[in-house]
């Protein structure tokens, strides 16, 4: 089925949340059913490695976060999961990582720079093409034309993973133009006309608005995606990291994930 989807979930919306989750463990993969107060130990800055496709939904979250608790400040540093991994095990100072995919994660935790993690979302594909449409696009099985330019992540990220993953499945053979480094450009490239489609996440497509075109992706075709996050075994602001993450897993922070179309896990 083919349909434009509506603009992105708005950071004012994410102003109105309560307030910030600190009390729950970083490990623990539940949240209470309210957010509990700031606490007094809960202040400073920190940096949170986040993917691509978190970039609407986390910016949000993170602005709430801060307004929940004065004099804290939030940094992201969004990107392909598997890049930030790199950075993260070789040093990079970031206090939050938040992954588009498990395998990514595992690569941080068995390099001994996180633990525990939680998944806090999960995402689905679906065919993004520009607005309006070049090349008429309905299934994903019009993806195998030649006459069809299709855009997709490169293997190692996990948009590109999941797009491999997603023609094997169906036994296509697509031959992608291109292959981007996250998925933000390959949303950009079919935003600008410059591809007819490409394979991104659900949520990329609805924080396009009406820059494109979302072909949707039967349930028994589809894949999906995990999204675990952990705080980093050497960050200098422990407490803030941990509130941080209990935030984005509390009822409020899964709410800004779920306006902005996320699955809940």
């Amino acid at each position: 089925m083919r349909r434009i989807r509506p603009a992105a979930v708005s950071l004012a919306a994410a102003a109105a949340l309560t307030l910030a989750a600190c009390g729950s463990s970083a490990g623990s993969g539940t949240a209470s059913s309210s957010a509990p107060s700031a606490s007094s130990s809960v202040g400073g800055s920190i940096t949170v490695f986040a993917a691509a496709s978190l970039k609407d939904s986390f910016t949000a979250i993170g602005k709430a976060f801060e307004a929940a608790n004065p004099g804290t400040t939030v940094t992201f540093n969004f990107g392909a999961s598997s890049t930030l991994a790199t950075q993260i095990t070789q040093g990079a100072p970031a206090d939050v990582f938040a992954s588009a995919s498990t395998k990514t994660m595992d690569t941080v935790t068995s390099a001994g720079a996180a633990s525990d993690p939680t998944t806090f979302a999960v995402n689905t594909m679906e065919i993004a093409t520009p607005n309006p449409q070049k090349v008429p696009v309905k299934t994903l099985s019009d993806l195998a034309s030649a006459s069809v330019k299709t855009v997709v992540c490169q293997r190692d990220v996990p948009c590109g993973a999941a797009a491999v993953t997603l023609f094997e499945q169906n036994k296509l053979t697509v031959q992608p133009v291109s292959e981007e480094a996250d998925v933000k450009a390959v949303l950009t490239k079919v935003a600008l006309g410059e591809a007819d489609a490409g394979i991104v996440y659900v949520t990329d497509v609805k924080a396009a608005g009406d820059t494109v075109v979302g072909v949707e992706i039967p349930t028994d075709e589809n894949v999906t995606t995990t999204y675990p996050i952990a705080t980093i075994t050497s960050s200098q602001n422990a407490a803030t990291a941990a509130a941080f993450m209990a935030f984005v897993l509390s009822p409020d922070g899964r709410k800004v994930l779920a306006d902005a179309g996320f699955s809940a896990p």
